[in-house]
């Protein structure tokens, strides 16, 4: 869930501000106000404005009082991207805001429209950070905090493997807390993880090694960037370029003509990939071979920590692998 920096934990406080740019973060902000709202009264009016739908002198009618007397709750998302008069009138309500409405500002944070920012703290307002995640290990303290909210225990193992397997995206990695827990009884461990999701990121990494070991340089580095965006972790990628490069250097050395079911047997491959095999070793040379395991070994160890750059480390890798799968055709 998002982390409060204020010590006020008063959701129907005259004002919640929320920074970061953490879109599901800023979203359940959002909605712990307005179901806290509707809590206290059911028919409490919920008004969700962009920055420029809040024109100047719009907030004065917003907060007017109503015939009614009903509850309100006014979101103005992307607050740093208000004009100069439309902020004017938002310090302007800071100072005396209006009894049971409830202004909800969703900030960017950093220097644009910081002056607003700073005001809304200055007032007191209740603050939600929401960062953007950028770090596995952030995901991983996420995904523990999701088990934990649903009064769930799930091992280090399992949490680690679910950010493995569905990437960086924190709407993902909810959903999958929330189907896990609704699925499975008890604490949810790899085994159970690796039933449901685990394929999602095994995919990703070997589409890195084919388009390697085919010799697709520019694909297989497309592929590599895509799937760190997404959150696969680098030992997995690691991991699958070997295995590639590995059932090359396997299916060349074994005996020639043989069927793909006898070869599958010896070499310990589904026939599937005793095939695919056959079509990806064209190019490939013993040399090739050999050099390419050095440069994933290189590469392993730079990603478990004897590198500075994870991502470099694996890029180097690539285009090594796929050089190496040229290099029949270059001698």
């Amino acid at each position: 869930m998002a982390t409060r920096k204020t010590s006020s934990d008063d959701l129907l406080g005259p004002v919640t501000l929320a920074v970061g740019q953490e879109d599901l973060l800023l979203d359940r902000a959002v909605r712990e106000v307005v179901a806290a709202a509707r809590a206290a009264d059911a028919d409490t009016d919920v008004r969700d404005l962009t920055s420029d739908q809040l024109q100047p002198g719009s907030l004065a009618e917003l907060t007017s009082p109503s015939l009614f007397a009903e509850r309100k709750v006014l979101i103005v998302r992307n607050a740093q991207d208000l004009s100069a008069d439309s902020v004017k009138d938002v310090k302007g309500y800071l100072d005396a805001p209006v009894e049971d409405i409830t202004l909800v500002l969703l900030h960017a944070g950093g220097a644009k429209g910081k002056g607003l920012l700073d005001a809304a703290r200055k007032a007191g307002a209740r603050e939600v950070a929401c960062p953007k995640t950028t770090k596995p290990a952030e995901r991983l303290t996420f995904v523990r905090q999701e088990f934990r909210a649903l009064g769930r225990s799930a091992t280090p193992e399992a949490c680690q493997a679910l950010v493995d397997s569905i990437g960086s995206d924190l709407r993902e990695l909810a959903s999958a807390v929330t189907q896990l827990t609704a699925d499975v009884d008890g604490t949810i461990d790899e085994a159970v993880v690796g039933r449901y999701y685990t394929g999602r990121a095994e995919a990703s990494s070997f589409n890195v090694a084919d388009r390697a070991v085919e010799g697709r340089a520019a694909e297989a580095l497309e592929a590599l960037r895509w799937s760190l965006s997404t959150g696969v972790a680098p030992v997995l990628i690691t991991s699958a370029l070997a295995q590639g490069v590995r059932a090359i250097g396997k299916l060349s050395s074994a005996r020639g003509g043989g069927r793909p079911a006898d070869l599958a047997r010896e070499l310990g491959m589904p026939p599937w990939k005793i095939d695919r095999v056959r079509q990806q070793m064209r190019g490939w040379t013993p040399d090739g071979v050999a050099q390419a395991l050095r440069a994933v070994a290189e590469a392993d160890a730079g990603v478990k920590g004897g590198g500075d750059d994870p991502e470099y480390a694996l890029e180097k890798a690539v285009v090594a692998v796929a050089r190496a799968a040229r290099s029949r055709r270059l001698s």
